[in-house]
């Protein structure tokens, strides 16, 4: 049972309490109107400290289309932490008026905070460069959606492979299944963290690092793009020099597999040209539909209403 759990980083759940989630997402998307009403009365609060359109859009749907209500703000300094409110204090606030918290911070840890100072579920949906546990079930939906499996894959992630959350999170979750296969394609400075790598070796799981997408295309079931995200530079100079490292063309999507298929968390700057939208193997925008579904079934399992 996930009922009154958090999900503060992917491997909170086992792979078997992902596939709940998932599967209940599966009849969802099947059957929407069925589920309208479930989570009658029940309230989300959403607090993000940080912007975000898609990852707080998608929450506040997902609880609305479940017949739920939402509360919370997208700027902190409409809140009181602008008076110099903490972290936990605002959580515990917040859980008077809720059922469900969902929080977005720029710092670490801020998630993990939160739920050891409430009595309701709290959901990471995303601290600094560490992890974002929703987006990769949105990821695996999406997956499991066009592929019709986790396992037996080559998954290509390209881009700022140092500070994407999403991809971090992506990578721990899905090297957990059988026989998954890693290319990992960025510029040197934007590598895949030690930490991460450094736990795919000690598991076994195969990857291999390079800076070359055009080598890496035919190889790959799964493209994972991602943008070089301005905001985690210190330096401006350094963003400009590697903000267009990559950028997938309609021309080197010739090179890929047939059904491999392209996938982006977005927001997208310029890494994937828009001629690339009109290919079929371009997913990105699906994925956004397919992640209030699996947000709407994650709801569900931690307030217990299935």
């Amino acid at each position: 049972m996930l009922k009154d759990r958090h999900l503060i980083a992917p491997t909170d759940f086992t792979l078997e309490e992902i596939d709940e989630v998932l599967c209940l997402a599966d009849k969802i998307i099947a059957d929407p109107q069925s589920f309208s009403n479930a989570c009658r009365g029940k309230v989300l609060a959403s607090l993000f400290y940080e912007p975000s359109t898609r990852t707080k859009f998608s929450f506040d749907s997902a609880m609305m289309r479940l017949g739920g209500s939402t509360l919370g703000f997208s700027d902190p300094n409409t809140s009181s932490v602008a008076k110099g409110e903490t972290v936990a204090d605002s959580a515990r606030t917040v859980a008077q008026y809720s059922d469900l918290i969902v929080v977005r911070h720029p710092k670490e840890g801020t998630a993990k905070l939160m739920s050891q100072n409430v009595n309701c579920p709290v959901i990471n949906a995303g601290d600094g460069g560490h992890h974002h546990p929703t987006q990769t079930l949105t990821d695996l939906l999406t997956i499991r959606h066009y592929k019709h499996r986790l396992s037996d894959l080559t998954v290509g992630v390209c881009g700022d492979l140092k500070f994407g959350r999403t991809i971090h999170s992506l990578v721990t979750c899905l090297s957990r299944y059988k026989n998954l296969n890693f290319r990992f394609i960025s510029p040197v400075e934007l590598s895949m963290p030690s930490y991460v790598t450094s736990e795919l070796k000690a598991r076994g799981v195969e990857f291999e690092q390079t800076s070359n997408l055009e080598a890496a295309m035919p190889k790959l079931d799964i493209l994972y793009m991602s943008r070089v995200q301005r905001e985690r530079f210190i330096s401006e100079e350094e963003y400009m020099r590697l903000k267009d490292f990559f950028v997938l063309t309609a021309e080197k999507m010739k090179l890929a597999k047939n059904d491999m298929i392209v996938m982006h968390p977005l927001p997208r700057v310029n890494e994937i040209a828009t001629e690339v939208d009109n290919d079929p193997r371009a997913v990105y925008f699906e994925q956004v539909r397919l992640g209030m579904y699996a947000r709407m079934a994650l709801i569900m399992k931690l307030l217990g209403v299935e």
